[in-house]
């Protein structure tokens, strides 16, 4: 993942409970952030919509049939990235984020040429994904990888929808 090799991406963070509450402490992150990030600061996790809450509650069953990628520096997660299931041939990425004390190391980049291995493994022919417009630096990293602008299918303000052919 960087030069020092040491951080590894694995599927599923393991049955390690600790690793487990790293997954929920950065998917926490990701959510508090974004809604923070659109002006809809909240106070903890539990003022977070339901949906959130439930993935940060119990990630194996909200993504039970996804592929979710967990970056490990040791025992420590330090990024995750989600990858829905191909349906019609499209698999989509959501939830890519990297413990900013860990970021400018590779975390990200590894996470998502793991999560297209996989997609195209799993029968996938187009990775999609959206992203708020502000998040230039993520946009910047996804057009390094081949992704591009298309038209959006969702209807929310400032949503960036992209994709890539596999």
């Amino acid at each position: 993942m960087n030069d020092r090799g040491e951080v590894a991406v694995v599927r599923w963070p393991g049955h390690d409970p600790s690793t487990e509450d790293g997954l929920a402490g950065l998917l926490a992150a990701y959510h508090l952030r974004t809604e923070a990030e659109k002006g809809e600061a909240v106070t903890g996790v539990e003022a977070l919509p339901d949906r959130y809450r439930a993935e940060i509650s119990d990630p194996r069953t909200a993504f039970v049939d996804d592929v979710v990628l967990t970056a490990l520096d040791g025992n420590a997660a330090v990024g995750c990235l989600v990858l829905t299931a191909p349906a019609d041939g499209r698999s989509e990425i959501k939830r890519l984020w990297t413990d900013p004390a860990h970021r400018g190391r590779g975390v990200a980049s590894d996470l998502l040429h793991a999560a297209l291995a996989y997609a195209a493994a799993g029968g996938a022919s187009t990775v999609r994904l959206s992203v708020w417009a502000w998040r230039t630096g993520a946009i910047s990293l996804y057009e390094r990888f081949g992704f591009t602008v298309t038209e959006s299918w969702d209807e929310r303000e400032r949503l960036v929808c992209m994709q890539r052919t596999l």
